[in-house]
């Protein structure tokens, strides 16, 4: 029998609404309200602030090793802009804006990455925790879309990840039962062209990360995602398809980490001053400025305000968590939650351990 081609729709779209200078195509503006514009343009200013203050706490030996989010602004606040408080947010853990966009405090994000269990995410708040396992978190998504749509509700599960992640397992078989159930889930990768040190070119040796989505018959979008307007256009287009049970949508954000994968990670030994050069250039929070200014949201003595405004809140968090630590700074906490009965080598070490510091405390020597 003679070969006959099946015909299989795959065309997918870029979108792009704001170019490098901030400059919008009328066609693709999302016109949003001048309220949303303000929060999504302090949120972003917040974000990458905070960043910049957790890494110095860092190298001050305050905090201790956390990913940046430099760069990445655009990519997930987009996304959580265009979803609701009752909607599920799945991180993976470089999406500390969108976690405090969506009600998380700076100071429990402190106290996390200071190593205290009190920086867990709020009850209240519809957010899992950071998943540092790469991929696995696709399932944990999957599993709450299913839910909901078990339950005939009308919520939807946006579940982000990194280009390392479409290489692992769960990231396949996420996306698999998602298509065949049809549950209500956005999955974001978010490519920032490296998995720690390795390139999205040895992760696939297809054109788009995208395109995997055709496999699994679910719609897919890949979009500018320095570009917040673009990147919120496609969310907000993929939560009303999920909301109306047509199911999942995957999101490619093109984008790019400006500095670290983590701190513990010096990303000059893999790629070039020159690559980094380029995607400034693209810089999420200075093309938005641009074009908030353009449009007349703020001038320039008002976006130097906000500047203020938030440098102030930080400090008020950095003190308060600071001051929370001091508190909390039992190290004989560190036993308490690894096993369910507490064997008995253990409890020796943890017996010894509080004996040194009381010593300590009247003012014994040990060594």
């Amino acid at each position: 029998m003679p070969k006959t081609p099946i015909d299989i729709s795959c065309s997918i779209e870029h979108l792009a609404i704001l170019d490098e200078d901030g400059r919008v195509d009328p066609d693709l503006d999302p016109h949003l309200s001048e309220e949303l514009l303000t929060r999504l343009y302090r949120a972003m200013l917040l974000g990458r602030r905070f960043d910049e203050r957790l890494l110095n706490l860092q190298r001050q030996g305050r905090v201790g090793t956390f990913p940046p989010t430099t760069g990445h602004e655009a990519a997930h606040l987009g996304v959580v802009a265009a979803i609701g408080d009752d909607d599920w947010m799945v991180p993976a853990f470089r999406e500390t804006p969108a976690e405090l966009f969506r009600g998380k405090s700076m100071e429990s994000v402190l106290l996390n990455t200071a190593g205290f269990n009190q920086g867990a995410p709020e009850p209240a708040i519809n957010n899992l925790p950071m998943s540092v396992p790469v991929g696995s978190q696709v399932l944990h998504a999957v599993g709450i879309a299913w839910a909901m749509k078990y339950r005939r509700e009308k919520s939807v599960a946006v579940c982000f990840f990194g280009d390392g992640a479409t290489s692992q397992g769960d990231f396949h078989e996420g996306l698999n039962f998602a298509g065949v159930f049809q549950v209500p889930v956005i999955f974001v990768c978010q490519n920032n062209q490296w998995a720690i040190s390795v390139p999205v070119s040895r992760q696939t040796h297809a054109e788009t990360l995208v395109q995997k989505a055709i496999a699994y018959g679910i719609e897919a979008i890949q979009v500018d995602g320095n570009d917040v307007l673009a990147v919120y256009t496609a969310a907000a287009a993929a939560a009303e398809r999920a909301r109306q049970g047509k199911g999942p949508t995957l999101i490619e954000c093109v984008t790019y980490r400006l500095i670290m994968h983590t701190t513990a990670d010096d990303p000059r030994r893999y790629r070039s001053d020159e690559e980094v050069a380029i995607w400034k250039r693209r810089d999420p929070l200075i093309r938005f400025g641009k074009y908030l200014l353009r449009r007349g949201v703020f001038t320039p003595q008002q976006i130097e305000a906000l500047e203020t405004s938030v440098k102030e809140e930080i400090q008020t968090a950095v003190e308060r968590a600071e001051a929370r630590m001091q508190t909390l700074a039992d190290p004989l906490s560190m036993f308490d939650h690894t096993y369910a009965r507490m064997p008995p080598h253990i409890e020796a070490q943890k017996n010894e351990l509080a004996r040194e510091l009381e010593a300590e405390q009247k003012g014994g020597v040990h060594g």
